[in-house]
């Protein structure tokens, strides 16, 4: 089962517009630093990132169907969307107990910095240049958004606190009014929600 804080992660890629694949990757980091903290081990980076992207699908993600591998590979990727898309959660604890154990006699070297950019870099050149341009260009669309929001977000809360500030500073100066009475009566709005 994914972390709650992981979950909520995906939601927080999903709710700015970031594709499925980012939320997935909130998934496949989650995994990479459990074989770090020695929870579980793994065969290979790939292994990570397919046990990552697996547990993604379950979790609602609307990632692609796969479009390398053999039907039995495929297989279990599409059962796991039709379970993330229908919401049913049902787990055999023996099965689960098992993998656990497989992974546990696995070792930790699969998520080391290095064999991470290594895996990165043979799945980068499978792609072509066309494909991983468009993909970087779109990456740098969604970052200046969710960053202009962000600013927006900012820059309402300090106007905000200044009004705030303004309206105690003039009711404390009884009647020495620097504002005028439209910005006195929005800032008295504010403070009366506050």
């Amino acid at each position: 089962m994914p972390e709650q804080e992981t979950i909520e992660r995906a939601r927080e890629d999903a709710s700015e517009g970031k594709s499925p694949s980012t939320q997935a990757g909130e998934f496949v980091r989650e995994e990479f630093h459990h074989i770090r903290e020695g929870k579980h081990g793994a065969r290979s980076p790939q292994q990570a990132i397919a046990i990552g992207l697996s547990k993604a699908r379950r979790a609602g993600v609307r990632l692609r169907s796969q479009k390398r591998g053999s039907a039995k590979a495929k297989r279990p990727a599409k059962r796991g969307s039709a379970t993330g898309r229908s919401g049913r959660r049902t787990i055999s604890r023996r099965r689960s107990r098992a993998t656990l154990g497989a992974l546990k006699r696995e070792g930790r070297g699969a998520a080391s910095p290095r064999a991470i950019s290594r895996t990165m870099r043979k799945i980068a050149h499978r792609r072509s240049s066309t494909s991983r341009s468009a993909s970087a260009r779109k990456a740098a669309r969604t970052r200046s958004r969710t960053r202009t929001m962000a600013q927006a977000r900012r820059k309402t809360t300090q106007t905000v606190r200044r009004i705030r500030r303004a309206t105690t500073m003039t009711v404390r100066r009884a009647g020495h009014s620097f504002l005028s009475s439209a910005t006195r009566r929005l800032a008295r709005r504010w403070l009366n929600g506050r």
